[in-house]
């Protein structure tokens, strides 16, 4: 069925006869050449078969005059058969000048090249370092700001923000608990079956407990709590505060006198310092349960010799200097979400790519905390 005003190409002959050269055919448009005609099936794919067909051949006549509309996609269409240029002979209704008028001069717009410089490693380099002491200049300011609110805090703690560290501490503490105990299972059964292995062949068996005691509650409770709590919480806190500056709420309350730093950051770095400690208890006590378990099946080991030998082989000292450790990662996982959340800008793009980026820095700060924890206490807690 013939659909009315359908876009068509029809090439015609001026003699009666049919036999006439290539430089006397004419083409004639007719019809709708706008995207809702272009766009019903099989249009397209027949103007582009007879455009195909009509290439290489400049001494066409083409007459448009009788094409009832046309849009910038139809014009487009000819403009790109025709070699991006005016064919010698072309008939236009006066309408259709204007649009193939803006389609020549698009089509002679110089796009600027451009260069690059042997240097441009040293402009990103000087970029990078400029970035880094920008970010580092926002930390201590930030930092600063939540030394003075902790003050404040403490000269005047009926007014403090108690429900919002009491939610904060429900949010990033109580309902970490069922991740941080899983991972921290499984790593404790992995950790004490490898090691078992690995012991049984030298007879030394009963050293299990000194190396999962050391392992777990020196190094690996408090980092894997950390790395944990700044995939799920440091994630939540920044896009918590992202969004409130796409919705422009932080303008708002600095409009209604109500301080960010007091009300928004202070209690998410009082909660994760206070709950960090709880969550690192939790996770050693998780991991030491599944390597008992894991010890009790591979090695035999009594779960009663385990829990009596655990405080001789590893020092009280170890677990005072792994919940330090959960004080200070909690610190810094809630001011590295924080100082990105406040840098977000109010749109979705800049609100997904700093998100991102704060995880990754925080697990990043985490990990290089650890580092200087395990050289400043490299002599401690191994008596």
């Amino acid at each position: 069925m013939r659909i009315e005003n359908a876009p068509t190409l029809t090439i015609e002959h001026p003699s009666p006869d049919g036999r006439t050269t290539g430089a006397e055919q004419s083409v004639v448009a007719r019809g709708v050449w706008q995207v809702h005609a272009l766009a019903r099936r099989g249009a397209i794919k027949s103007i582009n078969k007879t455009l195909a067909g009509l290439a290489g051949k400049p001494s066409l006549a083409w007459d448009l005059s009788e094409v009832v509309s046309l849009d910038h996609i139809g014009a487009q269409m000819f403009w790109s058969a025709w070699g991006k240029q005016r064919p010698s002979r072309l008939t236009l209704d006066p309408r259709q000048e204007e649009l193939f008028a803006r389609l020549e001069k698009a089509g002679h717009i110089d796009l600027p090249r451009v260069r690059s410089s042997p240097l441009n490693w040293v402009i990103k380099l000087g970029s990078g370092v400029l970035s880094f002491f920008e970010h580092m200049k926002s930390v201590v300011v930030l930092i600063g700001q939540v030394v003075q609110d902790v003050g404040r805090f403490i000269r005047h703690p009926m007014s403090g923000p108690w429900r919002e560290i009491s939610a904060n501490i429900y949010h990033s503490g109580f309902q970490a608990l069922g991740i941080t105990a899983l991972v921290g299972f499984l790593i404790g059964i992995v950790l004490s079956y490898l090691s078992a292995q690995q012991l049984r062949m030298f007879g030394g068996d009963i050293y299990l407990v000194n190396i999962l005691g050391m392992a777990v509650i020196r190094e690996l409770g408090p980092l894997l709590a950390a790395i944990l709590v700044a995939g799920r919480s440091g994630s939540s806190i920044t896009a918590q505060l992202g969004v409130m500056r796409v919705t422009e709420e932080l303008d708002a309350m600095l409009v209604m006198g109500i301080s960010h730093g007091f009300r928004l950051i202070m209690p998410k770095v009082l909660a994760l310092a206070i709950a960090m400690p709880l969550l690192v208890v939790w996770t050693d006590a998780m991991a030491l349960l599944g390597g008992m378990l894991a010890a009790k099946v591979e090695l035999h080991l009594a779960l009663r010799y385990f829990i009596q030998k655990l405080p001789s082989a590893v020092p009280i000292v170890n677990y005072m200097i792994g919940l330090g450790k959960g004080v200070v990662f909690g610190m810094l996982i809630a001011l590295t979400a924080c100082h990105f959340g406040l840098r977000i800008k109010p749109n979705t793009e800049s609100l997904g790519r700093l998100t991102t980026t704060s995880v990754v820095t925080a697990i990043t700060v985490v990990i290089m905390a650890n580092a200087v924890f395990a050289i400043v206490f490299s002599g401690v807690g191994f008596d």
